[in-house]
């Protein structure tokens, strides 16, 4: 295809030295023959059980932290997220069926990937063990231990402590009997 592009680029440029209206089909021709011969020219993707190999660059799975799609579906275009917050562009240009299996591979493999925002298991049905916080336990009942009576006659001792300063009745009648 970008051979292609390339004649067309060639006879669109023989046409506008005669013709200047040709010029923008020649310029279209050749941004067309350019970007095709960069997707060509793209390095090798190769899946490993242990990393995802770009060319000379090596990808440990367990570095992807994101997996984002975008909205080509062919060529594909994926957004790998890595652990120290770069980005990669992944460009892959084959047949639809070629990056459909692509993409399935890169996120079967990207298993503590956020997979287009969707938690890894999530994305794919597997069952998402949710750590319950313990349940607080209400407190145990309180036992009575003084009758209602008691429990007032304790609360007019300590109001009398609070005013008088002491709880002793006897020391208080002594001390009416001196005056």
């Amino acid at each position: 295809m970008a051979f292609a592009a390339l004649v067309g680029t060639a006879i669109s440029s023989v046409i506008a030295w005669r013709a200047q209206f040709a010029w923008a089909p020649a310029a279209l021709f050749l941004a067309t023959s350019l970007m095709l011969f960069a997707l060509a020219l793209r390095p090798a993707i190769e899946i490993h059980e242990d990393h995802l190999q770009l060319g000379r660059r090596s990808i440990a799975w367990t570095e992807i932290r994101r997996v984002d799609q975008t909205s080509w579906k062919a060529p594909l275009a994926l957004y790998l997220t890595l652990a120290d917050g770069s980005r990669v562009l992944v460009l892959y240009a084959e047949a639809q069926e070629a990056c459909t299996a692509l993409l399935r591979s890169i996120r079967r493999h990207a298993r503590e990937a956020l997979l287009d925002g969707v938690s890894y298991r999530q994305f794919w049905g597997e069952p998402v063990t949710v750590i319950e916080p313990p349940r607080q336990l209400p407190p145990p009942p309180r036992a009575r231990l003084l009758l209602p009576e008691d429990e007032e006659e304790i609360e007019r001792m300590f109001q009398r402590l609070k005013t008088v300063g002491h709880i002793d009745q006897r020391a208080d009648q002594r001390r009416d009997s001196e005056k």
